[in-house]
């Protein structure tokens, strides 16, 4: 498979079974709109003349920026078709400023080398002064064009000898990093970076020709593109893909989706866990049942043991499979997955004495009592290799705590027109991922960010330990919460701050709330200086899924009256 282009392989599954499913286009309140493999591939097809008669050449990036929209995936493999590099970009939420928007935009713009821009006409204002000011093209989509039109010969001839002439070296895709900690990293991958990786990936979860895929993971962070598209398009297996806006609103229609379909496998943001568990009642789930899942891959840094029980305990009744609930590392750099928890198994679990990681050492116990649930993210799959290494980059011993550095088959080449950024994290064909782990026993232990730690008089605070205990607050919305420290010069030190999300609305009882975080905090070490009460769906969130740190924290900067003293 991995000398070939995805194209070849794209038309070798429609070969095969062309009036299978390919994507399941869901949409709350309306029947599915359903492509057949065939039918996708040839309207792809049609696509790709329609970009080529509009000027799209190979190796130009295409910007893809829409809604949730049927025809979003022949337009994305006919600008692969013309050896062109699709670039999905998200849609922007409405809570955000259109300025702050359009400064992304230029800034991706900037880095990335964007060529065409495919957007809807609500955003021409936002997008058009971009457009006019720039070498960038504008198309608006839906494309005004006769579907039932036939290629004329000669066009066809030119774009399958143009794709011929497309190898399994050359760039297939242009994805971002989430950007938790900084302005979004440009990924620039292969077509057998993308294909390898399905390849090994598929074996770490016993992928068969009877798994079906249900997501509502926005098509433009990794985890969705790779994991819910890429894979089962490239793998020959259907995907069912769910408005991630409408998910939000309506949680429940993730399991409406899989109950219907009988799906199989889905990759979630740990944070998902506790809204589905949190948000989903009963009166919904008339009727739905979970028993055809056998994989829910929880594919967070770190994942949460507390989001799993919930999950569990919430869903079983529905005939949840408890032992379906797995893990996985993945990042863009390497395409996806670097480890991924056995099927069927319960991922492993480990005690950390808090006090020892505070100061930067690992030392595992048997007694849970002040001690750190540290949920293993699977062994290394197939093609990929991991250490643990120090602040010089020196490899650690074993069962040692630091940095995690991943070598891959399926590894980027480098940030696109980023060289400084590359060298900061590429280092003799090793990537050094910025995440703080252990491996124990073949398993990889995800804890944290490496920029993301606060130091607190000498000590680690890690942001992810604090905010579990915050959430467990009564009055804290759970999973809805941020912490991250700040310099405070008059005690010489970083101090903890933390913004949570609630209902509470009276003044008296925020602060009330307020004592109840700081006494949980203290009861854990984990002394916290300032807490910000903010109302339900305060919170910004990156590509990722998961409320940015760094975006929350400019963010209240600008809103001190949400500060409770």
């Amino acid at each position: 498979m991995t000398e070939k282009t995805i194209w070849q392989v794209w038309t070798e599954n429609a070969e095969r079974n062309p009036e299978s499913d390919a994507i399941i286009h869901w949409k709350a309140g309306e029947d599915p709109f359903r492509w057949t493999k065939k039918s996708l591939l040839a309207t792809a097809l049609k696509f790709s003349y329609l970009l080529k008669q509009n000027g799209i050449k190979r190796d130009q990036v295409c910007a893809i920026i829409i809604r949730h929209n049927p025809m979003f995936y022949p337009l994305y493999m006919g600008i692969v078709g013309l050896g062109a590099i699709p670039a999905v970009l998200a849609y922007p939420n409405p809570r955000l400023h259109p300025d702050k928007f359009r400064q992304g935009i230029i800034g991706m713009s900037q880095r990335s080398g964007l060529d065409y821009i495919f957007t809807e006409k609500e955003l021409e204002p936002i997008i058009s002064p971009l457009i006019q000011s720039s070498t960038i093209k504008g198309l608006h989509f839906p494309l005004e064009w006769d579907q039932s039109a036939e290629i004329p010969q000669a066009d066809l001839e030119e774009i399958e000898l143009a794709r011929r002439e497309i190898k399994p070296s050359d760039p297939i895709l242009l994805q971002h990093s989430s950007g938790t900690t900084g302005l979004q990293k440009p990924v620039l991958l292969s077509h057998s970076a993308v294909i390898r990786h399905v390849e090994y990936y598929s074996e770490s979860i016993n992928l068969t020709a009877e798994d079906k895929i249900v997501s509502w993971l926005p098509l433009y962070h990794d985890m969705g593109l790779i994991a819910a598209y890429h894979l089962p398009l490239a793998y020959g297996i259907p995907t069912v893909q769910i408005d991630p806006f409408e998910w939000v609103i309506a949680p429940v229609l993730q399991l409406e989706a899989i109950s219907a379909e009988k799906a199989t496998l889905c990759w979630l943001p740990n944070f998902a866990y506790n809204m589905l568990a949190d948000k989903v009642f009963d009166d919904e789930l008339e009727g739905v049942s979970l028993a055809s899942m056998r994989m829910i891959i929880n594919c967070s840094e770190p994942v949460r043991a507390e989001s799993h029980r919930r999950f569990i305990e919430r869903f079983t009744q529905y005939k949840l499979n408890p032992l379906s609930l797995a893990t996985c590392y993945a990042m863009a750099e390497t395409t996806f997955g670097v480890t991924q928890s056995a099927p069927g198994e319960v991922p492993k679990q480990v005690y950390a004495d808090r006090e020892m990681l505070k100061q930067g050492k690992l030392k595992l116990v048997d007694d849970p009592t002040n001690a750190r649930v540290c949920v293993s993210s699977g062994k290394v799959i197939k093609g990929c290799d991991v250490r643990i290494v120090g602040d010089k980059r020196e490899t650690l011993p074993s069962d040692t705590f630091g940095e995690i550095a991943i070598k891959s088959v399926s590894m980027f080449d480098g940030y696109r027109n980023y060289p400084e950024k590359t060298a900061e994290v590429l280092e003799d064909g090793w990537y050094y991922s910025g995440d703080y782990g252990f491996v124990l026993d073949g398993e990889c232990y995800v804890i944290g960010r490496k920029k993301d730690i606060i130091i607190v008089a000498g000590k680690n605070i890690y942001p992810e330990d604090v905010e579990d205990t915050v959430s467990q607050v009564e009055g804290v919305l759970p999973g809805r919460v941020i912490a991250f420290g700040t310099d405070d010069e008059a005690l010489g030190t970083e101090v903890v701050c933390v913004i949570a999300e609630s209902n509470i609305t009276d003044e008296k009882e925020k602060k009330e709330l307020r004592m109840r975080i700081l006494q949980a905090t203290l009861a854990n070490d984990e002394t916290v200086g300032r807490v910000y009460i903010v109302p339900s769906r305060w919170l910004i969130k990156s590509s990722a899924g998961k409320p940015s740190r760094k975006a929350n924290r400019e963010r209240i900067d600008e809103h001190k009256e949400y500060l409770v003293v």
